[in-house]
């Protein structure tokens, strides 16, 4: 049974994305919020979902870079059918928008994604565009991406790369490899540049902020480290407020102290979970170049122990924050929100509930971030 076109859904407690609102109710119609109101007063003919004593209403989470989910890997399967899974895998975990992330591959593959995610939006709404982290990139810090698929810009990867209608792309590339009339061109196309897999000294990250680059991709992991004479891309993007970074928080890509001292910078800390099949899936395996990946103790690495992405999904993101990080469960839920749609250029349609934002919505239990249930453009997802 589809979802009433008018409705409203009730909680103790509503996190619009800026403060916490007790008692209320959020009124939908059709894929938008129209309002937020008390909980007592509803008009009597207006269908009510009220959620159970304790759970919270937020904003959907929005995850900037997903590799994969349900067994499915999108570097591996560039398709709309994969998207489609990669997104239900997702959304258990509260995930309602995000982007299929591509890493280093051939044109050919690059296209296909590009092709891929062009279709899959005209279906799927919380499909917001995609995330090419890479070819570009230093061989100095490929981390798992094939370093015989790294490779310069050629003069056709300007249209490829900004051949996306109507959602965002993401490139990340590593500046020091790439020109600067490069970055300039791709913002100037609409397209968001960050930074990753990169040697790229403080000098030249400052230079590329200045030519547009706004995104840090997972900060700290394959990047010139902070060190006393070379602070590197990692001072730059702390110090950089109209930046954000993307941060792995599961216990394996970045210790707890740097975590923290990240979340004092300047810059605007986002979640990501750089995901792979595992996270919603049932396989504890997968294959990527054909090298086979263990995920195991929430760790994904090949068999001599390289990290390949994570096995983390946004809920424990969420959760670790708030655990390990000292932070309050509304500033956790921020990170996983209206940051990332702050940096996509959404916050207008993302990240709140509040009149004219897309009903996408997430019901949580407080104590420990788990998913009851998840709205997308209006329609409403229980957890089994």
């Amino acid at each position: 049974m589809s979802t009433p076109k008018r409705h409203a859904v009730a909680a103790d407690s509503v996190f619009d994305g800026i403060t916490v609102r007790h008692n209320s109710a959020v009124l939908i119609e059709g894929q938008l919020i129209v309002g937020v109101a008390p909980r007592k007063g509803l008009p009597e003919d207006l269908p009510v979902k009220e959620l159970p004593d304790g759970v919270w209403l937020a904003p959907g989470f929005i995850d900037v870079q997903v590799n994969g989910g349900g067994d499915r890997l999108f570097n591996n399967e560039p398709t709309p059918g994969a998207i489609a899974a990669i997104a239900a895998a997702h959304r258990q975990f509260g995930t309602t928008s995000f982007l299929p992330t591509l890493i280093t591959d051939t044109d050919e593959k690059m296209k296909q994604a590009i092709d891929a995610v062009q279709t899959a939006m005209k279906t799927l709404p919380g499909v917001l565009g995609i995330h090419l982290e890479g070819p570009f990139l230093s061989k100095e810090k490929p981390g798992i991406h094939n370093p015989e698929l790294i490779r310069a810009v050629d003069a056709h990867h300007l249209k490829l790369l900004q051949s996306l209608k109507g959602g965002t792309t993401v490139v990340t590339c590593a500046p020091e490899c790439v020109s600067t009339k490069f970055i300039t061109e791709l913002v100037n196309g609409g397209v968001k540049v960050s930074i990753g897999h990169s040697m790229a000294t403080y000098e030249e990250t400052r230079a590329a902020i200045a030519d547009g680059l706004s995104g840090f991709t997972h900060l700290f992991n394959a990047m010139r480290p902070l060190a006393s004479r070379e602070p590197g891309p990692i001072a730059a993007a702390l110090e950089a407020a109209g930046c954000w970074y993307g941060l792995i928080v599961d216990g394996e890509h970045v210790s707890i102290p740097m975590l923290k001292f990240a979340l004092r910078g300047a810059g605007s800390p986002m979640l990501v979970t750089d995901a792979m099949p595992p996270v919603g899936g049932k396989k504890t395996s997968f294959t990527l170049y054909g090298n086979e990946i263990v995920a195991e103790n929430g760790r994904c690495a090949t068999k001599d122990g390289k990290l390949a992405g994570s096995a983390v999904d946004m809920a424990t993101a969420v959760w670790n924050c708030v655990r390990y990080l000292d932070v309050t469960l509304t500033e956790a839920l921020t990170y996983a929100s209206l940051s990332p749609a702050r940096f996509l250029g959404l916050s207008d349609q993302l990240g709140r509930i509040a009149p004219g934002f897309r009903a996408d919505l997430v019901a949580l239990e407080p104590d420990d971030v788990k998913i009851v249930g998840t709205w997308l453009a209006g329609e409403y997802a229980a957890n089994s």
